[in-house]
């Protein structure tokens, strides 16, 4: 009966805050949030909850998720800038570009476990990524710059706002998407392989199937977001594909909760707006203290997101959302 009412209690909860989110997401760029902005957050929160499916519920922690996320954010790029593609067919072509390195990258990696299968998706990644700096169709260390927006069905995808939208729809669809596969039987076998992989073999499953089957799943939808970069942006560099843009993605969805629907999205929109507005905030911060020490945030984004994260793993070790729906459910429930 416990579980049962904690349940229902978690399902209000989550139900509650989706809706309350989404609002704030519609009405965002009419009170103040800058659209540019918005999208990278939608973006970033799209790759974490990709990789939140791969490491939250089939417990396949990758190190090479860069790799899946700036190779679709290329191709996309150079689909649009040289070939001239529409829109919408070059994001496809960089979704399929992800998918293919996630194959190769799901094959040789899934028939390992722990440690092991994170060292080989490092590696591929670090492949993938002097590939990158050293063909001609990339610009190596100066990127790809002047990738257009283009239009789609006629809408002017120039227009903040309307691009706004549209990342808005993708990322919403996505994450019901994603949802819809955590909660599905497949999903439930990949629980079930992260809790006893012994015991799933014992009955029956072809695990390796299972796992590819996610690791490619979280490969296209994180190559979903890197084009959707690539073209909100406006260019593609080496950083989208460089190492530490995986341990950025793990970062986000360990501070907001691996495992969980809302996590990985409040960790990736908390860390890209101490990326982008920690001038902002450490200006905030001296005119309410008067301690002019807070100025030198701004040169120390990274010592300031490694603090968060300190914090988060001694704090929240469920990360911020799992943390907080744990206590919430125990105070309502316990007598």
């Amino acid at each position: 009966m416990n579980m049962l009412a904690r349940t229902r209690l978690s399902n209000r909860l989550s139900s509650g805050l989706l809706w309350a989110l989404l609002a704030l997401a519609l009405i965002a760029p009419w009170i103040g949030l800058y659209p540019v902005l918005g999208m990278r957050m939608m973006c970033f929160a799209l790759f974490a909850c990709a990789f939140n499916l791969l490491a939250g519920y089939a417990g396949l922690i990758s190190f090479g998720h860069a790799a899946l996320f700036g190779g679709a954010g290329y191709l996309t790029g150079m689909a649009l800038t040289t070939w001239g593609w529409p829109t919408p067919l070059g994001i496809v072509a960089g979704v399929a570009t992800a998918l293919l390195i996630g194959l190769v990258m799901g094959l040789l990696a899934v028939r390992r476990s722990g440690i092991y299968f994170s060292m080989i998706t490092l590696a591929l990644a670090q492949i993938v990524y002097f590939y990158a700096l050293q063909a001609n169709f990339t610009g190596g260390e100066d990127g790809l710059q002047g990738i257009p927006r283009g239009t789609l069905f006629g809408l002017p995808l120039q227009s903040d706002r309307v691009m706004y939208y549209l990342v808005l729809v993708v990322f919403v669809a996505s994450w019901w998407f994603l949802r819809r596969v955590v909660n599905s039987p497949f999903g439930q076998v990949l629980q079930a392989v992260r809790e006893n992989e012994p015991r799933a073999i014992s009955l029956g499953y072809r695990v390796n199937r299972y796992k590819l089957g996610v690791f490619l799943i979280s490969a296209g939808f994180a190559g979903l977001a890197g084009a959707m970069k690539a073209v909100v942006m406006g260019f593609e560099t080496l950083t989208d594909v460089h190492w530490s843009t995986s341990g950025l993605v793990i970062l986000m969805t360990l501070v907001g909760g691996l495992g969980t629907d809302l996590g990985p999205i409040l960790g990736a929109v908390l860390i890209t707006v101490l990326e982008e507005k920690m001038g902002t905030i450490s200006h905030v911060l001296v005119k309410v203290t008067g301690i002019d020490w807070f100025h030198q945030l701004n040169d120390s984004v990274s010592m300031v997101i490694g603090a968060i994260f300190v914090l988060c793993v001694l704090l929240f070790r469920r990360g911020i959302v799992g943390e907080i729906r744990a206590r919430l459910l125990l105070n309502k429930i316990s007598p």
